[in-house]
Formats: C-alpha cells, structure tokens, sequence
C-alpha cells in the first residue's frame, strides 16, 4: 500500500514538471513579444536542422539596439496559448488572429529589426537540397544509358539493388533489354529510399528548403497584416 502511495506521488511530481516547463516556455514566449517590436509567423519547408541553426544564428546577431531576434518553434499549441486564441485571453491586440493560423509546419519570430531587412533575408533564403525518403518527387527524373555507361562493371550489383535494372554489355554497364532509359521517379510521387540514393549518387537535388512569411503582427499598435500571397 505504501509502494502504491509513492507511485501516484511521482507521477504527479512528472505531471507539474511538464507543467511549469510549459508554463515557462509561455512565459518566454510573452518575454519576447513584450521585448520587440514586430512578431512574423512563418512556414516551412524540407527543414534541414544545419539549415535552421544557421537562421538562428543569423538572427541571434545583436541589432542597432543591441537586441537579439528570438525564434520559437515546433510547439504550435503553446504558441497560441501564449498569444492567446480569443479576444478575451489575447496578449496583445489581434494576436489571436496569429494564434489562427498557427498550425502545421510554422515558427515566430520576434525581432526589432527593420520590417525590409527581414522580409529580403527571406525572400532569397532557397536552398536546394537532396529529397529524403517518404517526400514528393518535385520533378521526373530519368536515367539513361550513357548516364549508367560511364560507371564501372563493379557498380552493377549496387545500381540493382537500387532498382536500376542494368547489366554487363560487351564490358560495359548498360540498361537490360536495350532500354535507352529507366524512370526512377515521376512528379508527385512518393521517393522510396532506393530511388532518393539513385538522385544522390547522380547528383540531382529535389528538395528545396524554404521559409515564407505568412503574416506579420507589431506591438506598438497590434496591426496585423497578412504577407503570403
């Protein structure tokens, strides 16, 4: 009985640790916004963490007054709480319009720096990269041939389990069946692990890693403006 008793207790204690965390995390939040003056909600894309760390660290530069950016992300739910959903609970006029369209793959950011400085950093912040496994194929992509032809004979067995059906041909590696070419993916389609190590090996990047700005809020006077169109 006593064991039973210890149990519910440490289970409580879990329960309030994630609690004031929580809360905490709120409180950062709200932290921010009171510091800066202009708070963005953004999307994004293929995020790649290197990719990110490099945008926070952009922005964790000091400004002309010293302060730095804060970015928070992927906790949608405490980011609305700490906004506010409703007219009555919303920490500043119209955060709630925010709170609205927090959801999916977002982040915020609070900063006081220039509204045009940021808005560029982001407009030109594409990066191509490599697709991962369970992505959509952006584009078709086709091999052929000569592509396999210039490939040692010790490659055949890789390329096969790959699904690149190849074979030897008078001593070169060539396509079965005299194929010209084989399509290892079509637009919109699911990548398989295979077909994303065929695009690495060839070089050929699907991915794009990109941030859009949906919307922008200042606190000086809650004005609240849409930005993704």
């Amino acid at each position: 009985r006593p064991h039973h008793n210890h149990h519910s207790v440490a289970l409580t204690k879990t329960a309030k640790k994630t609690r004031d965390h929580k809360a905490s995390v709120v409180d950062e939040i709200r932290s921010a916004i009171d510091e800066h003056e202009t708070l963005y909600l953004f999307s994004y894309e293929n995020m790649r963490s290197n990719k990110f760390k490099a945008i926070r660290m952009d922005f964790r530069k000091p400004d002309m007054e010293g302060k730095s950016s804060r970015i928070f992300l992927g906790k949608n739910k405490l980011l609305q709480i700490a906004m506010g959903r409703t007219p009555e609970e919303e920490y500043g006029d119209n955060l709630r319009q925010v709170s609205k369209l927090t959801s999916g793959s977002v982040g915020l950011i609070l900063t006081s720096r220039p509204r045009d400085e940021v808005e560029s950093y982001f407009s030109s912040l594409v990066e191509e990269d490599y697709a991962r496994a369970g992505s959509k194929a952006s584009q078709k992509f086709v091999i052929t041939n000569e592509m396999v032809a210039t490939h040692p004979v010790s490659m055949v067995e890789q390329f096969r389990k790959l699904g690149l059906p190849v074979e030897v041909q008078n001593g070169r590696v060539g396509l079965i069946g005299g194929k010209t070419e084989h399509v290892v993916c079509k637009e919109g389609v699911t990548l398989s692990a295979e077909a994303c190590k065929l695009l690495v090996h060839f070089g050929v990047k699907l991915a794009e890693f990109r941030v859009k700005l949906i919307c922008r809020w200042s606190s000086g006077d809650g004005d609240f403006q849409m930005l993704d169109e």
